[in-house]
């Protein structure tokens, strides 16, 4: 049985905008049209990749990848991720979401461990095949937003990107690159699976080594928080989960992913003009969100006195760039027993793919740190009435953790960390939070607006 484009069409209409890693959520979509890719086994069951192109009313289009399954009776347990049923030559057949079905998903792993070319498909292998955990079962974790990755064992995680887009994509680039080097703080790549697509290979997904022993930052660093607010009476660093330590260590680490990514792609220049450039970017962008999110006009002043203060600095200073995180924050790292890993090396996800290659400079990821620490400050007031002592323990928590991180940064890089630039890349990244949290997180709007308060200009003569 082969499972065909009509067939297929009217249940991925239906299923695909409801699934958590559609991005067009919101929009208005005037056709979906579907095509096979390539079949990874012809069964039974059958497994296909299907490619969903959606075309936008704005005349805007996406693809999406779509591992499928088809099966010739109903599986309970993939029963949430089952897209519906067609009937073919009176018999029916039922089309699940490959990813969750354990009884198909080695054939990725079989692919990359041989190398092997279906078709568009091309599998690579970086290392021994005996590198591949062929035979571990895989689980689906939960967590993801925007791809969908498997554990196999406690060995590998295979991350499969959703949404396509035309080029390798940089966390598979990046992480080739570190992996060669031999770089300390990310996960090894194991592989990685392409397409050729309109003659231009195109990133599928990528194995890498499984940190069995890794704990995601964002959650340390709230356990930290919610022990001082226990003790609310303690000072942060008085208080048992006191997160001074790691914050160096991830500052260390941090320094040490841009010294890698220096030494393999390379170092550029960025001209006072072009830092001029940015600065005016950053002005329209607050002039944008002042219209969604008023409040900011309480910290505007401060906000446009940092995108000036961010020009300045170009007359004085050569800034130097190159290849950076791009979206760093305390959930894209996980803390090891020996070290800092670094994850998710594709950059902000709403930026295309040039844009997210493009150098820039490393105190933009370390601004963008500095941001992670307000919000894990402040996230469990969210849900509290208003209590000033815990809200001096967040900030106080904020400063010292931000302060910890700048130092281990700053000594492993040997570089003093030029403060008027990392405002100005802290000022924009805040202006960007405000306006996703107004429309996406209400709740969360606070955090962002009461990290903003030190800007306000009465606060600038007071720290001054």
């Amino acid at each position: 049985m082969t499972l065909s484009e009509h067939d297929l069409q009217p249940l991925v209409e239906q299923w695909l905008p409801a699934q958590r890693w559609f991005a067009g959520k919101g929009r208005t979509a005037s056709a979906v049209t579907v095509s096979r890719l390539e079949a990874l086994t012809a069964g039974p069951p059958e497994l296909s990749l299907w490619l969903a192109r959606v075309t936008y009313d704005d005349g805007s289009v996406e693809t999406y990848q779509l591992p499928l399954v088809v099966r010739g009776e109903l599986v309970s347990t993939l029963e949430h991720v089952l897209l519906g049923s067609v009937t073919i030559d009176g018999e029916p057949w039922w089309i699940y979401d490959a990813l969750h079905d354990k009884d198909v998903t080695q054939a990725w792993l079989l692919g990359i461990r041989d190398e092997a070319r279906l078709g568009r498909l091309r599998f690579a292998r970086l290392g021994e095949p005996d590198d591949i955990p062929v035979g571990q079962p895989s689980l689906v974790l939960t967590g993801e937003q925007s791809n969908t990755s498997l554990v196999y064992g406690d060995q590998a995680i295979l991350k499969v990107f959703r949404r396509l887009e035309p080029g390798i994509n940089p966390d598979i680039e990046v992480h080739r690159a570190l992996t060669e080097l031999g770089a300390r703080h990310v996960a090894r790549l194991l592989g990685s699976a392409t397409a050729d697509l309109d003659d231009e290979p195109t990133s599928l997904a990528m194995l890498q080594e499984f940190m069995i022993t890794g704990t995601d930052g964002w959650e340390l660093a709230k356990t930290s928080v919610r022990d001082l607010m226990a003790e609310a009476d303690l000072h942060a660093d008085e208080a048992g989960g006191d997160f001074a330590g790691e914050a160096e260590r991830l500052g260390v680490a941090t320094a040490e992913v841009h010294a890698d990514l220096a030494q393999a792609f390379g170092t550029s220049v960025l001209a006072g003009e072009d830092l001029a450039a940015r600065a005016s970017a950053m002005h329209e962008r607050l002039d944008f969100a002042l219209d969604v999110v008023p409040q900011l006009r309480e910290v505007e002043e401060g906000l446009r006195s940092a995108f000036d203060g961010f020009s300045a600095a170009g007359k004085t200073t050569a800034l130097t760039t190159q290849r950076v995180h791009g979206d760093l924050h305390l959930g894209q790292v996980l803390r090891t027993v020996h070290r800092f890993i670094v994850l998710d090396f594709e950059g902000e996800p709403v930026a295309a793919v040039a844009a997210r290659r493009a150098f820039d400079s490393p105190l933009r990821d370390v601004a963008s740190m500095l941001r992670s620490f307000d919000y894990a400050a402040r996230h469990q007031l969210v849900d509290t009435a208003p209590n000033a002592q815990l809200e001096y323990r967040a900030d106080e928590w904020a400063q010292r953790n931000r302060a910890s991180f700048q130092n281990g940064y700053s000594e492993a890089s040997g570089q003093a960390l030029d403060e008027t630039v990392i405002r100005g890349f802290e000022a924009d990244k805040a202006v960007y939070e405000a306006v996703y949290e107004a429309r996406h997180r209400p709740a969360w709007l606070p955090i962002t607006l009461a990290s903003l308060a030190r800007l306000r200009p009465e606060t600038q003569h007071e720290r001054r």
